[in-house]
């Protein structure tokens, strides 16, 4: 197994190389298109969210990401210092009131593309996994 773990601050190009460092492992751990496709989209949804809603981009707030991936599985972890939120209290984007929104679908990515997605701390951390498609059990 190997494991990631990075301490970032809140901004995008910290978030953006943070993802492809965690991007390039997976692939060399041998994931198949099809999930590498998803963990691309549910991580960079999970970092951006964690920057720009959750510490509000402040640059004082950190944010705390771990990988651990196996040529099996990816399991990370995105912790955020923000006040945090419910997920019962997030608009469901699927509703025709929110369709025409052009916000409010990261969440919505995230629990589509990972097989487990759990929110804990207030809603601050984010624990997502993801099998791998070429792996058998």
């Amino acid at each position: 197994m190997r494991t990631l773990k990075f301490t970032i601050d809140s901004d995008y190009n910290a978030c953006g190389n943070v993802h492809q460092e965690i991007l390039d492992e997976v692939t060399r751990q041998g994931y198949d298109t099809e999930s590498i496709y998803g963990i691309r989209l549910a991580l960079m949804e999970a970092l951006v969210n964690a920057a720009k809603h959750g510490n509000r981009l402040d640059t004082g707030k950190r944010i705390e990401v771990e990988a651990k991936i196996t040529p099996k599985r990816i399991v990370v972890t995105i912790e955020d210092e923000g006040t945090g939120f419910d997920r019962k209290k997030v608009p469901d984007p699927t509703l025709a009131e929110n369709l025409i929104k052009s916000h409010g679908r990261g969440i919505l990515l995230i629990e589509s593309y990972m097989d487990k997605v759990r929110w804990s701390h207030g809603g601050r951390r984010l624990t997502m996994e993801r099998k791998n498609g070429n792996a058998k059990e």
